[in-house]
């Protein structure tokens, strides 16, 4: 770990996350950048390890299999331009419940610029502040593969948030086995939150670019083979980040926060503008439909990063999301370059729901709670029916001391009634997106909520981690179990859980 020594030339990080501690696992050129998102609890490690029989403090359920996977960004090479979390090279966290044991491992995931990178010894594409460069990589910047992971057709698939290349990753080694190409898709840009339904095993995918057609949409089976693609008609250019699906649609986002192609053109740099002149679409398509038989219903202007559940209810498609009104919040003075990126993470949403009736076209939406909570997650079981639970990550507001994305506490809710019951991780710790792991063989007949969440915390006054596993059912009682990381685990994006009876066959 190192010292716990405290530098303090670092006025931006100061500002943002009370000074810098120095990590011997660290690259230690992050110690020449004054980047909040490079220090502290964002401070990526260099260490990749498997390690066995982790210590746990607590009781571990018996009935506790399955793997909790984590990605996240990591850098290894001092970035060409200003540093943002979406260009840190993508690092998987495994944690392996089974038989009573808990065993761990991390391993980058090897993309083709971080290959590139080792070989030259230096960073090589720029990030997504750019200036872009499409001499270098076709995306114009660094392809990192760190956003998002899911269990598929056997393999672990890691994705972009910008719509890169999915890559393909040994479930059990976490080894990198290059890029996943579907069988019969004729290119494999993929976005970030494309999602498996666990009751079939279809991979559910979009895509999204800067050239026609603007946005794809696909389904591919079990086994890794694509069964349909269709081009979604848009206005220009989006940053969609998520879809939805039923058991008969999928429900695509068109959304008012763009860029100006012409700016990206001239100047090289994508500038995000919110345009609350004009109503976010949720376009609703049958699973397998043609692109104009897409319904499109309006909504209030907003941006939505991430959908809890979908479900029908006789005409209507009811989406249940986290919803911002405001997803560039003002820069603040005193944090110089960095401003508008700092900004932008600085998450501003609160659960909400959207009706949709597919006879008449009325759209119904409203608040499930104004708390500022993201990250949200559900039980996979129910993904696709009528379900009323999920759990979410409290994100402090500016005034509440969130300079930067960083989770506080974990909150579960009911999402018919509004009501929520809320675990506080404590002074100076940080938890990471939580999953729901349900018990063996649970299906849609089981209790929604009996099974266990769990996510990782990082303590910053002690710079130890933990995995922290919960009862579902009342998660205000606090961890059942505590499993003791080997090592600091960095902040991160998004989780998955892997079900026992899919890995150990």
């Amino acid at each position: 770990m190192g010292s716990a020594e405290k530098l303090r030339e670092y006025p931006a990080t100061t500002r943002c996350v009370g000074g810098v501690t120095h990590f011997e696992d660290s690259p230690q050129w992050i110690y020449d950048l004054d980047n909040p998102y490079l220090h502290g609890v964002y401070a990526p490690t260099l260490d990749e390890m498997s390690v066995e029989n982790l210590p746990v403090v607590g009781e571990l359920p018996a009935d506790l299999v399955g793997v909790y996977f984590r990605n996240g960004p990591n850098p290894v090479h001092r970035p060409k331009n200003r540093y943002h979390p979406f260009d840190g090279d993508g690092m998987v966290h495994g944690v392996y419940f089974r038989d009573g044991r808990v065993a761990y491992r991390n391993r980058y995931v090897q993309t083709e610029a971080l290959i590139k990178e080792a070989r030259d010894g230096r960073s090589v594409s720029p990030g997504v502040m750019g200036p872009f460069d499409y001499s270098v990589s076709p995306f114009g910047i660094k392809d990192t593969s760190n956003t998002d992971l899911f269990w598929y057709n056997g393999d672990i698939m890691t994705l972009w948030y910008n719509a890169g290349h999915p890559y393909r990753l040994d479930s059990q080694t976490l080894e990198t086995r290059g890029f996943y190409d579907l069988q019969g898709r004729d290119h494999r840009r993929m976005s970030a939150h494309s999602k498996v339904d666990w009751s079939t095993g279809e991979l559910l995918f979009f895509d999204y670019g800067d050239e026609p057609p603007y946005m794809t949409y696909g389904v591919a089976d079990a086994a890794g083979r694509l069964q349909h693609e269709v081009a979604i008609d848009l206005p220009g250019p989006r940053l969609p980040h998520d879809i939805g699906f039923t058991t008969h649609y999928a429900i695509l986002h068109d959304l008012p926060f763009f860029h100006d192609i012409d700016v990206l053109r001239q100047h090289k740099v994508r500038v995000l503008s919110f345009h609350r002149d004009i109503p976010t679409r949720f376009g609703v398509i049958p699973r397998r439909g043609q692109g104009g038989e897409v319904r499109w219903f309006e909504c209030e202007p907003c941006y939505i990063l991430h959908v809890t559940n979908c479900w029908e209810e006789g005409d209507w498609v009811v989406m249940d999301g986290c919803r911002s009104v405001n997803p560039m919040p003002d820069a603040q003075p005193g944090e110089g370059e960095l401003a508008h990126m700092l900004a932008y993470m600085r998450l501003e949403a609160n659960a909400y729901r959207w009706r949709f009736n597919m006879v008449t076209g009325e759209v119904r939406e409203g608040d499930i709670d104004t708390l500022n909570t993201e990250f949200n997650k559900s039980n996979p079981v129910f993904h696709g029916v009528r379900s009323k639970f999920s759990y979410h990550q409290r994100i402090p507001l500016l005034h509440e001391g969130g300079h930067t994305l960083r989770f506080t506490g974990l909150v579960k809710y009911n999402n018919d009634t509004g009501q929520h019951t809320q675990w506080d991780y404590g002074p100076g710790v940080f938890g990471s997106e939580a999953v729901f792991a349900p018990k063996p063989g649970a299906s849609r007949s089981s209790a929604e909520d009996d099974g266990y969440v769990i996510t990782l915390a990082t303590d910053s006054n002690t710079w130890h981690s933990e995995c922290l596993v919960f009862d579902a059912t009342d998660i205000t009682t606090g961890p059942v179990a505590r499993v003791q990381m080997p090592h600091r685990v960095p902040y991160g994006f998004h989780a998955t859980w892997a079900r026992g009876e899919d890995l150990y066959r």
